[in-house]
């Protein structure tokens, strides 16, 4: 039996191939599903399920294509609805694969149709437990998911502490807990950056599995410090519900070059998104003005999720080149569909057409600090919150990025301000952003808060450096 986690980093997500005797299965698969196929013609195998741990938010799933390619019957735990033909398990109910048993647990909590899928071996051991978004590495699924459901957060965090009590902590402390996300996910809160780890250990470090734990006290630390979803979360589950368009599909319509004075008048013609997804320094150095930057080389997806507001929003690509295919499959996997084209030549050849271009003014972090007192300048901080109460330069605004609209009227319009964050890629992304909107006035500090931590500014409470020297 074999068991490979195909894990997305951007994404942070897992879906899980399982194999035995010719016959295999995959859990919670992404849209595109050649991989999936690629790696079952390795061993001769053929599918024989495909099962889904609930209806994913986060992602367009790969069951109906995957079901559609191979026949095999895409499975879902009891009380999901679909308006496609599938399979509806109930708890408990058992499926035979090869040499190996998986058996449904029907775990609501997350959502009311998520479950746990156990393996057990031929001679009935529990060997692995395939979590989906009930159970994260340090962590459980945040409870305020469900859509058209009338239950509360509150409510159904009570559903997750028995699911979680009476479904998952009797099993043997040696079975493995292998999940659907880890850390970077937005399915919740306190995801550690393992994929998989022992049940035992995860009775000892995960919070929410306290052996003494009562349930007022699970669904209080469960509830509390949720962000907001992103806009597009609803739009996905809707997808995994109804259905969606084939991503080869996608693919065929996306996958088009248009060369400079085309692109141009493409996005002069209809209400385009321009969208840069290069290395930050070379957006810095050049873009094509009013255009956004997401970098493919981060958190692509997600950022995209969480920045653009509209799933249907048409967009216009400025890629790397050779990297247009790639674009265009990861913003399919969170449902955005209506790329129409990319920048034929990428941006050195608008630069050599002789188009109009902007840049993003930046600084050295060694240059704001000698500047920052001197001038009154104002800084601002884009990092999450988490990161910003860890530690941040005193005096310095916080406006997380993944909620920067919200925040426009508070930069300034008459000077010159700083932002930064980690290391660079959100600050350009917030850079981008407010250029968009008019604010031009902005320097972004190179190297973010890693490169001001290696100068004599003094965290959590800021000085000037002169004073320092007195």
């Amino acid at each position: 039996m074999l068991i490979e986690q195909i894990y997305t980093g951007c994404l942070s997500q897992g879906a899980y191939y399982v194999e035995s005797k010719g016959e295999a299965i995959l859990i919670d698969p992404l849209r595109e599903v050649k991989p999936y196929l690629d790696r079952a013609a390795r061993d001769g195998s053929v599918f024989k399920y495909i099962f889904e741990t609930h209806f994913h938010a986060d992602f367009v799933s790969g069951h109906l294509t995957l079901s559609k390619v191979t026949g095999a019957p895409v499975v879902f735990g009891p009380q999901a609805e679909t308006e496609f033909d599938a399979l509806i398990a109930e708890d408990g109910q058992e499926f035979g694969v090869g040499d190996f048993t998986i058996v449904v647990l029907h775990t609501p909590g997350h959502t009311i149709e998520s479950c746990c899928y156990l393996l057990r071996d031929h001679k009935g051991k529990d060997i692995a437990l395939f979590t989906g978004d009930t159970l994260f590495i340090g962590d459980v699924g945040r409870p305020d998911l469900a859509q058209r459901h009338s239950a509360s957060a509150a409510d159904l965090a009570e559903i997750l502490y028995d699911s979680i009590r009476t479904k998952i902590m009797p099993l043997d402390d040696d079975v493995l807990i292998y999940p659907a996300h880890g850390a970077g996910s937005a399915c919740g809160k306190n995801m550690r950056t393992e994929t998989v780890d022992s049940l035992g250990n995860q009775k000892k470090t995960n919070y929410a599995l306290r052996s003494n734990m009562s349930r007022s006290e699970f669904v209080k630390e469960v509830t509390e410090g949720l962000l907001p979803p992103p806009n597009y979360f609803p739009i996905n589950i809707l997808l995994n519900k109804t259905g969606y368009e084939d991503v080869s599909e996608v693919l065929q319509r996306a996958n088009r070059s248009l060369p400079v004075d085309d692109f141009e008048a493409l996005s002069n013609q209809i209400d385009a998104l321009i969208l840069d997804v290069r290395h930050q320094d070379d957006f810095a150095t050049a873009h094509i003005p009013q255009s956004i930057f997401i970098g493919l080389d981060g958190s692509f997806a997600p950022w995209v999720g969480a920045l653009i507001t509209d799933v249907n929003q048409t967009i216009l690509l400025v890629c790397p080149e050779g990297r247009e295919e790639e674009a265009i499959t990861r913003l399919s996997r969170i449902g955005f569909d209506q790329t129409i084209g990319f920048l034929e030549g990428g941006f050195s050849a608008w630069k050599s057409s002789g188009k109009v271009y902007d840049t993003v003014n930046r600084s050295t972090a060694e240059h704001m600090v000698d500047t920052l007192c001197s001038d009154n300048s104002v800084l601002f901080d884009v990092r999450n919150e988490n990161e910003y109460n860890t530690d941040h330069v005193r005096g310095a605004n916080h406006k997380p990025l993944n909620y920067l609209n919200d925040y426009l009227d508070d930069f300034p319009t008459n000077k010159s301000f700083y932002i930064h964050c980690a290391g660079g890629y959100r600050s350009m992304m917030a850079a981008s952003l407010l250029k968009k909107r008019g604010i031009h006035n902005l320097i972004d500090v190179k190297g973010g808060f890693t490169a001001l931590k290696k100068t004599n500014i003094l965290m959590t409470k800021f000085i000037c450096p002169s004073k320092l020297k007195s």
